[in-house]
């Protein structure tokens, strides 16, 4: 890896490294780094002159397909051990194995305590099974890591890396020979844990999270999935106000073409309302020779006019 990969690896993207000098020469010890992308297993490795064994999901060795032994064929050659997490206690117990092996063989072990990639760049709890069990197993020293800006580089799910310099913090070792013969007092693990954390969080500047991140992950894919769901819902319900709206204009539409086709009430000629209305109110009078009130009082008035009339002549 360090040739076919490691050589254009640095020429490419030029890694900046602080920290070098804490790496032993020779000798067991546990780098122990945040975990922002899948490129952070190429890049720590090649900046080092010597070999680092991570361990790895097993489905990276076992996938079927040309793709698949490919992949495997890679990791095999890289040296990565491949880990079933599918047991009852996870990736845990297998890593433990994996790394105090790594170890007596006198190796560097690379873990990552968070136990997954970061979901948002921020740095989340360690798990301490793995991690403290292996350091207090083997006495090996712990150099906390910080892998900065790789995961700008390599975004999870994105296949083709952005060309950009990323960097690489190596602290001091973190000796916890003080707890040694401790490794199965899960209080003693939380502390050695928090410990290396801690320094990881100086070293990367990361904003901490007290909480793990495969729980993080989850929320945020329920998260996800709550706004899909919500987002079906108000298409569905916006679909059904526009059939609504269309449904309601058809009904209007076919009630005025229903009102201006019938005969209103009152005409039987077929002529339009205003020939009904169009004469003033004295030619119907006069065609009709007055209302029957007025009738009576013009009556009466004429009958006293030609009196008058016969008495003055």
């Amino acid at each position: 890896m360090k040739l076919s990969i490691g050589g254009p690896l640095k020429l490419a993207f030029r890694p900046w490294v602080e920290g070098l000098e804490n790496v032993p020469a020779e000798g067991p010890a546990i780098l122990a780094s945040n975990h922002l992308s899948f490129s952070d297993s190429f890049f720590l490795p090649a900046v080092l002159d010597r070999k680092v064994t991570f361990i790895a999901k097993a489905e990276y060795f076992t996938t079927p397909g040309i793709k698949g032994r490919m992949t495997a064929a890679f990791f095999k050659g890289v040296g990565q051990l491949p880990v079933d997490r599918s047991g009852a206690r996870g990736a845990g117990e297998a890593a433990i194995r994996s790394g105090i092996a790594v170890l007596e063989q006198g190796e560097l072990f690379g873990i990552y305590p968070e136990g997954t990639r970061s979901p948002d760049g921020r740095l989340y709890r360690g798990k301490p099974g793995g991690l403290a069990r292996v350091a207090l197993a083997t006495g090996a020293p712990v150099l906390p890591v910080a892998m900065i800006d790789t995961e700008k580089i390599q975004p999870p799910g994105k296949v083709m890396p952005k060309l950009m310099r990323p960097g690489i913090r190596i602290g001091k070792p973190l000796d916890f020979s003080r707890y040694q013969g401790m490794e199965h007092d899960r209080f003693v693990l939380r502390a050695v844990t928090d410990e290396v954390m801690y320094e990881i969080m100086k070293l990367s500047g990361q904003e901490y999270v007290d909480i793990y991140a495969t729980a993080a992950k989850r929320r945020l894919s329920e998260a996800a999935k709550a706004e899909k769901e919500a987002a079906k819902e108000a298409a569905k319900k916006e679909e059904a106000a526009k059939k609504e709206a269309a449904a309601t204009r058809t009904a209007a539409a076919a009630r005025a073409q229903a009102e201006g086709g019938s005969v209103p009430e009152g005409k039987s000629d077929g002529k339009p309302d205003d020939e009904h209305h169009s004469k003033p109110d004295d030619e119907h009078h006069s065609e009709s020779g007055g209302r029957p009130e007025d009738e009576g009082r013009s009556g009466s008035a004429g009958v006293g006019r030609s009196g008058g009339e016969r008495s003055g002549s």
